[in-house]
């Protein structure tokens, strides 16, 4: 069973945390982490690109000339492919690049990015992290005190003061448990996490 220092906002350690294996003591799967963030920037993708047919340009509707009698070629709209201002004959949809993914290899992948986090030491266990008014100066010293540039912090609940503590801080993001996925984990060089934020997340995963 991992075990982790368990540490106050002034970077002091007050003692030690065990890990749940099932969640943070896996085999890193690195297939399935591979997986997982290849779909989450997929489905962060939106295919713009779009033309518009001949049903849907504006203005044709009438018949420019008679069928017959003018010398000129026959025409059945001003909006056709072959007239200036006329729609595209195959016109590009948005196209969607979404990738599905396995609900199984998700959890593979949460739990194998939280491992590597453990066997890298780069997590760290927060007894609490509570601000009693949003201050960028709190969240620098927090992270001063665990030498913590690119920095993932993640608290049990939505925490406004937590939040716009950091949004200022190049380099580092907060997120609810229940919002955090395997791209976030990998993405950033250490994770801040609080005691209540692991709890619940080992109940989920566990």
């Amino acid at each position: 069973m991992p075990t982790v220092g368990l540490f106050n906002k002034e970077g002091n350690k007050v003692g030690d945390m065990e890990l749940s294996d099932k969640v943070f003591g896996v085999e890193v799967n690195e297939y399935a982490l591979h997986q997982v963030v290849v779909a989450l920037l997929a489905n962060k993708r939106q295919g713009n690109q779009s033309a518009k047919t001949r049903s849907e340009v504006s203005g044709g509707g009438i018949k420019p000339w008679r069928q017959k009698g003018t010398g000129r070629a026959r025409q059945g709209s001003i909006r056709a492919p072959q007239w200036i201002h006329g729609g595209m004959v195959f016109a590009v949809k948005p196209r969607s690049y979404r990738i599905s993914v396995p609900k199984s290899l998700k959890k593979v992948a949460f739990k194998s990015a939280l491992t590597s986090k453990v066997k890298d030491e780069e997590i760290v266990v927060l007894e609490n992290l509570t601000f009693d008014a949003p201050k960028t100066k709190d969240m620098l010293s927090v992270l001063d005190a665990f030498k913590a540039k690119k920095t993932l912090i993640v608290t049990a609940e939505s925490d406004q003061n937590v939040y716009k503590s950091a949004r200022n801080i190049q380099g580092v993001s907060v997120l609810p448990a229940n919002n955090l996925n395997v791209y976030d984990l990998l993405k950033f060089d250490k994770l801040i996490i609080t005691k209540d934020a692991v709890s619940k997340i080992e109940e989920v995963y566990a």
